[in-house]
């Protein structure tokens, strides 16, 4: 699948993270790949994060799933709209709309938010922290975007919906399927169906904030540091005034706590881990028998291939010597040589024919193993 009418160099130069982007046609040949009865299916699962919209303009209530069956038929005729998060991890067809923007790095992936909503349904005017590409899949959309958003933009009194209290449209369009809105981190913008059966993929972007990094991080380093790693003033002066904090203790100290923190090859081990943490780490993915090297050879040289479970997250940091540090759903796998060639084409491609030969090396196959018994990856054709 790939993007018509779409320049990804002009896009990343003059689009992203400035301004929106209308791209008419961009899928077209485009095939719906979710009907909304199965929609409403997901939603009905417990695993699976939910919400239903009902009501328009200035009276939206919320409910969240797992939904039951009923309620969908219980629909009157407001307005409602129904999102699913993370519809990729569960619907192939659905997790092949991220092709077309991996010139984006992985990491930054999000999922793919699915919408069914009937006329009149929408969340109303929001704005959003990270960014995202909607792609009309059924039905039409009205979209609005607005203005520049940030933390003091007031919003309406709402427990369940981050609605602003003012709204400036400064463009409108009416998307049909294939059609593709991308909207940049903070751009307010307001979605309405136009007629029943409006579905929309929403892709999105994650953009770590930096009071999350900082925490995260420091929690990280705090699970490893000893309790007798203290501060020390050998050599101390006495000082004319007690109560003075030293320009020398303040020195120590703060070395104390920025050396740590300054520790790149440290922080690349945890963001790595921190960044390809499955969004839903709590749903175990692991097949139902573990398998042993042999069995994943015999696969290969039968030619099955290979696939990246939809869930599971891929990432890699370069190391010196050629090493490489890959990272899937928060484990750190060191690799080198051979089976560091492997692990980036692994990050590279959702799915693939293995060619025997890349695989030659204990350590390839032991990292193949450790995936698939962790549930990361899988053979779809195996015996």
């Amino acid at each position: 699948m790939t993007l018509n009418n779409f320049n990804v160099e002009l896009f990343l130069r003059d689009y992203w993270q400035q301004k929106p982007l209308l791209i008419r046609n961009a899928l077209a040949e485009w095939s719906n790949p979710l009907e909304p009865d199965e929609l409403a299916g997901l939603a009905c699962e417990p695993e699976v994060e939910s919400r239903l919209v009902v009501g328009a303009q200035g009276s939206w209530a919320v409910e969240h799933g797992p939904l039951a069956e009923a309620r969908f038929a219980a629909l009157g005729q407001e307005p409602s709209t129904l999102l699913v998060q993370a519809v990729d991890h569960h619907v192939p067809e659905v997790a092949a709309l991220l092709a077309p923007f991996r010139f984006i790095p992985n990491w930054r992936i999000d999922d793919v938010m699915v919408s069914y909503a009937t006329d009149g349904g929408g969340v109303g005017p929001h704005f959003d922290q990270y960014d995202v590409f909607l792609i009309q899949g059924h039905g039409r959309r009205r979209w609005r975007v607005g203005q520049m958003c940030n933390d003091n933009s007031a919003l309406l009194p709402h427990e369940e919906l981050r609605l602003l209290t003012e709204f400036h449209a400064t463009d409108e369009w009416l998307l049909e399927p294939g059609d593709i809105l991308y909207v940049p981190p903070r751009i307010a913008h307001d979605g309405v169906a136009v007629g029943d059966n409006c579905m929309t993929y929403s892709i999105g972007f994650r953009a770590p904030s930096r009071h999350e990094l900082i925490t995260s991080f420091a929690d990280d380093l705090v699970s490893e540091m000893e309790d007798d790693d203290r501060y020390a003033d050998p050599g101390l002066a006495a000082q004319t005034n007690p109560g003075e904090i030293s320009a020398a203790a303040l020195a120590a100290l703060h070395e104390m706590v920025t050396e740590k923190l300054a520790d790149r090859n440290a922080f690349a081990k945890w963001f790595g881990a921190f960044s390809s943490t499955s969004k839903y780490p709590e749903i175990d993915w692991k097949p139902q028998e573990s398998v042993e090297a042999a069995q994943l050879q015999s696969w290969i040289a039968n030619g099955e291939p290979l696939t990246r479970n939809p869930a599971s997250r891929f990432a890699f940091v370069r190391q010196d010597g050629g090493a490489v540090l890959l990272f899937v759903d928060g484990e750190c796998f060191e690799t080198a040589g051979e089976a560091a060639a492997f692990a980036e084409l692994l990050c590279a491609q959702d799915a693939m024919i293995v060619d025997p030969d890349l695989i030659q090396s204990d350590t390839t196959m032991t990292l193949l193993v450790q995936l698939y018994n962790q549930g990361s990856i899988a053979f779809y054709q195996e015996d």
